[in-house]
């Protein structure tokens, strides 16, 4: 496909679309709207700057790949980032975790930062008109060494990671003052087993404990948005995981939380998407981690599969306006910008895909003939002439249509 391509295609596709009742230029104008949240940690492999030498470590994680390009600090994650910037249609969200700080030459420890250390990312954000969300690290650090950080039978160690997690919402609602736009503040935490232990209860109620002495300082949430994030194991926490999908959806739920669905952190034939209408119909909003498992959580690049479109699909139908759409893969067998521009249009493409659906479908999947017209209507949408339309749509906002041949990333 050519990186102009001929205006008479998209015309074509819109006479198309308005045959099944679809306003195709309507569409690509609600997906301008989207803004997707793009993880910094995709561009150096989950590393941070927090001292020299710096890599994941723990928190049952794990990158493979030694592709050359892992940016080595702040500058060169920022480049790389204009680079993908660059290729990914519309204007979207960063985001970032604690660790990206930057803290000179002096250690800073994590119950010590402050919105100071992120000073220039609040500047690189403004310039290119990208809103900011956060996340505290509960990770690569000695004090999670041990595999527990607000789950852990050592009250020293709750009580650096309550701190952390304090400054880390604190930080996160300056972001949301300065940007007049709430920051999403993400919680995971890697606390967990590899044998199963004997008092769940016990670890779990610690857990609920440390929770609510973060959440009892509350924020304006026109500046933050809190959510949990729950996972189904890790590398060291095969058997037990103290903040399982069960605990967070009830400890949510309670407290007025969001939760974040991460595609990756279920078993591989759960359908997330399924998920969304259930929490839904009893909470006001959701974040979602969109990533590829392969086998286990495994955090590949997301691309236009069945999976996404499904999720993306289910996200407009519950509202969009209801749904926080954030990225969350890493892999550093590739190219670490262009990787992060194929997830991101990967997803915006589902979200195209899905909005150039019949808004409200009257062939609805109850039975007999209609449920075989409703069908009829699914497979025939799969022939549309949706490239024209995701064509339009990245020549409105200049850039290519298609990664391959591939620009330099």
């Amino acid at each position: 496909m050519a990186d102009r391509p001929d205006v008479r295609d998209f015309e074509r596709a819109r006479e198309r679309y308005a045959e099944i009742g679809v306003d195709a230029a309507g569409a690509i104008r609600a997906l301008a709207e989207v803004r997707i949240s793009l993880p910094c940690w995709t561009l150096d492999d989950v590393s941070g700057f927090e001292g020299e030498g710096a890599a994941l470590a723990g928190g049952g994680l794990a990158v493979t790949g030694a592709h050359p390009g892992r940016a080595r600090g702040p500058e060169e994650l920022r480049r790389a980032l204009d680079v993908a910037l660059a290729l990914i249609p519309g204007r979207h969200r960063l985001n970032l975790h604690a660790m990206y700080g930057e803290f000179g030459d002096r250690r800073v420890d994590r119950d010590a930062i402050g919105p100071e250390h992120f000073a220039g990312w609040a500047a690189f954000a403004a310039e290119r008109r990208l809103l900011l969300d956060f996340n505290a690290t509960c990770f690569s650090h000695e004090r999670a060494a041990s595999g527990t950080t607000l789950a852990s039978r050592d009250p020293g160690t709750r009580a650096f990671w309550i701190e952390h997690v304090r400054r880390c919402r604190q930080i996160a609602a300056h972001f949301g003052l300065g940007q007049g736009a709430p920051a999403l503040h993400n919680l995971w935490i890697p606390d967990g087993a590899k044998e199963a232990p004997e008092d769940r209860l016990g670890i779990r109620a610690t857990l609920r404990e440390s929770l609510d002495a973060i959440y009892a300082v509350r924020h304006d949430p026109v500046h933050l948005l809190d959510s949990v994030e729950s996972k189904l194991f890790g590398l060291g926490s095969e058997s037990f995981v103290a903040g399982s999908h069960e605990f967070y959806l009830a400890y949510a739920l309670s407290r007025g939380l969001l939760v974040c669905f991460d595609t990756g952190h279920f078993h591989p034939t759960e359908s997330v998407a399924d998920k969304l209408s259930a929490w839904l119909a009893f909470a006001p909003a959701v974040l979602l981690h969109v990533s590829r498992g392969v086998r286990w959580d495994s955090d590949h690049v997301p691309l236009f599969d069945d999976a996404v479109r499904e999720l993306m699909t289910e996200a407009v139908r519950c509202g969009l306006h209801r749904v926080h759409i954030a990225l969350d893969f890493f892999d550093a067998s590739l190219p670490r910008a262009g990787a992060l521009a194929l997830g991101a249009r990967a997803v915006q493409k589902a979200l195209l895909f899905a909005l150039l659906r019949p808004a409200a479908d009257p062939l609805a999947p109850e039975a007999g003939d209609d449920a075989f017209r409703h069908l009829a209507l699914v497979e025939a949408l799969s022939t549309m002439p949706f490239g024209a339309v995701w064509a339009r749509f990245c020549e409105e906002h200049a850039v290519p249509p298609a990664l391959w041949p591939r620009p330099a990333v």
